[in-house]
């Protein structure tokens, strides 16, 4: 956290306020360590006076494309949140601050402290070793056939591998098994055809879906997500499985149970997100999950 969904509504707030076009004309780290020391110096020197052309995202990071041919990357990891404030001192644990032509302060707060930014020439030399984004038009199904074809590693681990699909967190990745209704510890050269279909759909049905919603904020700690204006995202209502363990399956009422797959809290339905033994539920509003033939090299709980 923050994931795709939270990281893009970031760049669309940005965007919308008007930040590309803004020249930078002064940098304040309120803690040394957001910036890598072999960088440190250079970043200081280089990025005040520079004017942001552009701001993107890919997976997780944020792009800020410079005037100079320079960028600026910014990974938010656990905690890490961007603000867009009139004065500077508006948030505690501030570990970074760009201050705009027009008076405006960007500020990077991460009370973790786990967020880095980082100044490149050459975007590829950090992205380079990136996935396809899962909402772009390499992510096709015939793509993740071929891809999940080509390892035997449990489902939801390499779903997680940025280096393999970028942009997707433990919240994303749970959500898209539930609707796809496959087991998280299924090994993933083993899907069928047609849970090869129901997986990418759903892919990017969550994913079009937190979007929709300006993202997922889990609660009101400090660490919790909220857009640069301080809003909250509304997608925490539209959970159907992650951290609801004990609430009833939207699909089928069973219990949601929570398990441990590749050292990450996983969250799921036992009974539609099925085991050999068991067979899958319906309901009017959430469809069966496709039938599938017997489950191979699968894991259980």
């Amino acid at each position: 956290m923050p994931e795709l969904p939270e990281v893009e509504t970031i760049v669309r707030d940005l965007c919308r306020r008007r930040v590309p076009g803004c020249r930078i004309v002064d940098v304040v780290l309120g803690w040394p360590g957001v910036v890598e020391a072999a960088g440190r110096n250079q970043f200081l020197r280089i990025v005040p006076g520079r004017r942001i052309l552009s701001i993107v995202r890919r997976a997780k990071y944020l792009v800020f494309r410079m005037d100079n041919e320079m960028y600026l990357l910014a990974h938010l990891r656990m905690s890490g949140r961007i603000y867009l404030e009139p004065e500077s001192g508006c948030h505690a644990a501030t570990r970074l601050s760009l201050r705009l032509e027009d008076g405006r302060w960007l500020d990077f707060v991460d009370p973790r402290k786990f967020g880095r930014w980082m100044l490149v020439g050459n975007p590829a030399e950090v992205l380079g070793r990136l996935g396809p984004e899962p909402l772009s038009a390499v992510f096709t199904e015939a793509w993740l056939g071929e891809q999940l074809r080509l390892h035997r590693r449990q489902l939801k681990p390499l779903l997680l591998d940025q280096t393999f699909l970028a942009g997707l967190g433990n919240i994303y990745v749970d959500e898209a098994l539930w609707a796809a209704g496959i087991h998280p510890c299924r090994c993933a050269a083993d899907l069928s055809d047609r849970e090869v279909q129901s997986l990418h759909k759903a892919i990017g049905r969550v994913l079009r879906q937190g979007i929709r919603n300006r993202g997922t904020s889990l609660g009101n700690g400090r660490p919790n997500f909220k857009s640069p204006d301080g809003r909250q995202g509304r997608n925490r209502s539209r959970l159907h499985v992650f951290r609801r363990t004990g609430q009833p399956c939207p699909r089928c009422g069973k219990s949601i149970e929570r398990m441990v797959v590749g050292q990450r809290g996983t969250h799921l339905c036992p009974a539609c997100q099925i085991r050999p033994s068991l067979l899958p539920c319906a309901s009017p509003r959430f469809p069966r999950p496709a039938r599938r033939g017997p489950l191979r090299n699968a894991r259980s709980a």
